[in-house]
């Protein structure tokens, strides 16, 4: 039984219609979990490995369409798992945190996929689960701004060296979480009813706002990018003159707007001390000896004699720091194998999202968003390793969940067109 037959079962008895109400709210909490990962193993992890296997036990299927990422995606995890095997020759452990690493590699694979075979299997869970993104990262970026600001005793656990952080453990990674977020809110604010307007763009600028405090440039870069490739694509799905003439007054609103906030939050030493420091184009980790790009470039050349990687988490201990560049990490975690499974998943899942881009279908908008901010961590990626951000596996997930719609659709075309 294929992923599509699952979706057209007999859904007027009652106990298989209240067990897939009941699946589609659990992942919807899983989603939410996925803002508040103060440690790990997080709750996000327990509980969408509880939710994988359960569904998958209750009938969950794997389409064709979904496959290829499934096995991408194990083979990548199964090159981490031969760079398992070189982490002695630098003397490091391989008994506890590499293949705790890898195991973590896997899981998320293993989410993304899910995520794709659930939107497979339904279209409607989409909404939900960008809706469920919105409140979980409104709540963490309230978190990440009253902790910057001190605004109750031991707020600091939301910062991290003077930065906004929310409930992660890392700035770098909480500005981007929030950007998949703001952007749907955004596209909201350009298409949707203007009376629900001001509420979407309050909480627009308040993620916006937590992805400033978070004085990540990845994320500053990758909230701009997303921000100028949303309207560019809008502008070339909607060719009516008052469309463009609305987004225009808005997007000019928004920027104006955005712009203030900057100056009032620059009212304040401390956030006007740290954004001088942040804007600055290279730190001095950056361009210092054995700073981040010459580390990548003695790292690509060590990978060259290495074709099975040097094993996960051993980087750091030959050079002081991580890769900070996830073509470098994919190589020496997870070896040539798994550097070319990650750059095939990579543009596969490009293709998938252009290829679909502007059809007009129920799920086009967060085909979209997602597409548009995958893209956007495609180019910081060379500045920052995105290999274990779970959000960005959601993404990926989305992204063929609804590669596997349309297909599903051109099928079912087909199938019209050939009865009588």
């Amino acid at each position: 039984m294929t992923a599509i037959d699952l979706s057209y079962r007999r859904v007027d008895r009652p106990q298989l219609a209240a067990m897939r109400l009941i699946g589609t709210a659990c992942v919807a909490f899983g989603v939410f979990l996925s803002g508040f990962v103060i440690a790990e193993p997080a709750p996000y992890e327990l509980w969408v490995a509880f939710l994988i296997g359960i569904w998958f036990i209750l009938g969950l299927k794997i389409s064709r369409n979904v496959a290829p990422l499934l096995a991408l995606f194990l083979t990548f995890n199964v090159g981490g798992m031969l760079s398992l095997t070189q982490m002695r020759d630098f003397g490091a452990n391989a008994h506890l945190d590499g293949p705790i690493y890898v195991a973590v590699s896997t899981f998320l694979a293993l989410s993304s996929v899910f995520y794709a075979a659930i939107i497979d299997d339904s279209e409607k869970r989409l909404k939900l689960i960008f809706n469920t993104w919105v409140i979980a990262a409104l709540i963490t970026a309230s978190l990440g701004i009253l902790g910057y600001f001190h605004a109750f005793p031991g707020a600091e656990i939301f910062t991290r060296y003077d930065r906004a952080m929310g409930a992660f453990q890392d700035p770098n990674v909480f500005g981007p979480y929030l950007v998949t977020p703001t952007i749907y809110l955004m596209h909201g604010i350009l298409i949707g009813d203007l009376k629900k307007a001001p509420i979407k763009g309050i909480g627009l600028f308040l993620l916006a706002f937590g992805i400033f405090l978070s004085f990540s440039r990845a994320a500053w870069g990758l909230f701009s990018f997303a921000s100028v490739m949303l309207i560019f694509c809008m502008l070339l799905k909607h060719r009516s003159n008052a469309f463009r003439l609305r987004i225009l007054v808005m997007s000019l609103t928004a920027i104006i707007l955005m712009v203030i906030l900057l100056i009032v939050a620059l009212q304040f030493h401390q956030v006007s001390d740290l954004f001088s420091t942040r804007t600055q184009l290279v730190q001095d980790y950056d361009g210092g000896h054995l700073g981040r790009f010459e580390r990548h470039r003695i790292g690509f050349m060590l990978s060259m004699e290495r074709p099975l990687g040097i094993g996960p988490l051993v980087f750091s201990t030959l050079f002081r720091e991580d890769e900070h560049n996830i073509w470098l990490k994919t190589l020496t975690t997870y070896g040539w194998l798994g550097f070319f499974c990650w750059v095939s998943m990579i543009c596969w899942t490009i293709y998938i999202g252009f290829r679909n881009l502007l059809k007009e279908r129920p799920w086009q908008p967060y085909l979209m968003i997602a597409w548009i901010v995958i893209l956007g961590h495609v180019g910081i990626g060379n500045v920052i390793d995105t290999d274990h951000w779970r959000h960005l596996y959601m993404l990926i997930g989305i992204v063929w969940g609804c590669g596997a719609l349309e297909q599903q659709y051109q099928r079912s075309l087909v199938r019209r067109e050939a009865a009588p």
